[in-house]
């Protein structure tokens, strides 16, 4: 049906049809009292922008594909993006609606498009016995006045009313997009910012979720901004399905930049430079694509300097260049920009990144954690030393790996540093020991191979020992 018809069926239904219901519409600034109607579903288009589905949209778009809402093709695929985006609460509704009925009413432009309700409007679709979708009807036709319309959708669904609960990252791509609408940029900077544009949007969506002043407004789009940093990065420009549940980390991030670009915020390690907070930024971006869990994201540059790695240049130095090593030994498959489901093929992509490297990274970020843990108990050398103890009994020493010689290098290295400790603060202490060492040796355990050298060496053991006698 073309538009021209759908706006004659639907003036007609307004002219000849009785109304059902009557409801109040935030419409231009006030409150109008609105007739509900009784549309068949027939007569009516879903909303491709509308704020459930905008991501999938927009991702799908940004693939040079396009989206025609009229077509029987266009139709299932927003009827599909609806369902998916949230199943198990469109399979409850739907039990509903066909047991008894619509209740909450939609809302409609003059030429069928659906403001509010395409998620109802899909799952009617899906009940044989009902044909027709309430609604109220605004006063204008979907082109007519898309800024008017971007307001009402904003203020009905985020602001007082509060009906729809957006997916994380859509919230995120609302707000950019009001921006730019009512600022004429292409983008937002906070040297630039339209201080005007961002205190209309705020009036429009009011407290919602972490947005509950104008200054949120700005730090969404300081958000949204790293969000497309990390896409263009990664070559995945426009497709902002794969930001899904990383919302978390994006904000992390996002305020540890707006902190330390600059080189002088005190929360960083001394003298860092912004090649320093660059490489941070970066490095924040693998552990974003495993969906690295928040808590432990964290330990990059979260709070003050002594609670994190960036606030140390020993441990921040040796975490990133552990952490490049790892990185740079995956070979990053190439992007088929022609596949059928870029999505699902980027997603794979990041699934392989995840598998081959994740646990990896993990355990670098594990490591680098202990390490700052232990400075920060450097002035507690009883409890460290019996840290290094617990772990030293914890190893299986009967594990054939425990003689490799890597590992006994490792030994010899700890038991250097500890006699070389000892001798420093008490060279009776290091005789003692050797005392112990030496009266523990069973002469009849001592391999044939090995008796020609213990002899040499206890020989050698006799003279120093005669020449610190003598010396004293």
């Amino acid at each position: 049906m073309s538009k021209k018809v759908r706006i004659q069926q639907i003036e007609n239904i307004i002219k000849t049809e009785k109304p059902v219901g009557r409801i109040d519409i935030p419409w231009k600034d006030k409150l109008e009292p609105m007739d509900v109607y009784q549309i068949p579903l027939d007569y009516l288009v879903y909303n491709k922008y509308n704020g459930r589905i905008l991501s999938r949209t927009k991702s799908y778009e940004n693939q040079n594909l396009k989206i025609d809402v009229e077509s029987d093709v266009g139709k299932k695929l927003i009827e599909d993006l609806l369902w998916n985006s949230k199943a198990q609460k469109n399979k409850e509704t739907l039990a509903s609606l066909n047991k008894i009925g619509q209740e909450k009413v939609g809302i409609i432009t003059q030429d069928g498009i659906i403001i509010d309700g395409n998620r109802r409007a899909m799952l009617l679709n899906k009940i044989d016995h009902i044909d027709y979708f309430k609604a109220v009807i605004l006063p204008v036709e979907y082109e007519g006045n898309p800024l008017e319309i971007e307001k009402f959708e904003t203020k009905y669904q985020l602001g007082e009313e509060r009906k729809l609960d957006y997916n994380p990252i859509e919230i995120y791509l609302k707000v950019q997009s009001l921006y730019m609408q009512l600022s004429g940029k292409s983008f937002y900077s906070p040297e630039t910012v339209d201080k005007k544009a961002i205190k209309r949007i705020y009036e429009w969506i009011g407290n919602y979720k972490n947005i509950k002043s104008s200054n949120d407004i700005e730090y969404t789009l300081a958000v949204m901004n790293s969000m497309d940093e990390y896409l263009d990065w990664f070559e995945y420009n426009g497709i902002y399905t794969t930001l899904d549940e990383r919302e978390e980390q994006f904000r992390g991030l996002t305020t540890w930049l707006i902190n330390l670009y600059g080189e002088n915020s005190r929360k960083a390690f001394d003298y860092y430079k912004d090649d320093d907070v660059d490489d941070l930024k970066t490095l924040c971006y693998d552990l974003i694509r495993i969906k690295y869990k928040n808590e432990k994201f964290r330990y990059v540059a979260q709070g003050q300097k002594q609670n994190h790695f960036f606030g140390n240049k020993e441990i921040w130095d040796s975490f990133h260049n552990e952490h490049r090593s790892i990185t740079n030994a995956f070979i990053e498959p190439k992007i088929d920009v022609n596949v059928k489901n870029l999505e699902a093929h980027l997603n794979s992509i990041d699934s392989k990144f995840k598998d081959e490297i994740g646990e990896k990274l993990d355990e670098n970020v594990d490591n680098h954690y202990t390490k700052l843990r232990n400075k920060q108990s450097q002035d507690q050398p009883e409890k460290l030393i019996n840290k290094a103890l617990d772990s030293f009994n914890s190893i299986n020493k009967n594990n054939k790996n425990f003689n490799s010689k890597s590992v006994q290098k490792l030994v010899e290295e700890l038991g250097n540093k500890v006699f070389d400790s000892l001798q420093k603060k008490s060279p009776s202490r290091v005789l003692s020991h050797i005392i112990n060492l030496l009266e523990s040796i069973d002469i009849k355990q001592i391999p044939d191979n090995e008796i020609k050298d213990v002899q040499d060496k206890t020989k050698r053991i006799q003279q120093i020992g005669y020449q610190i006698n003598k010396n004293l």
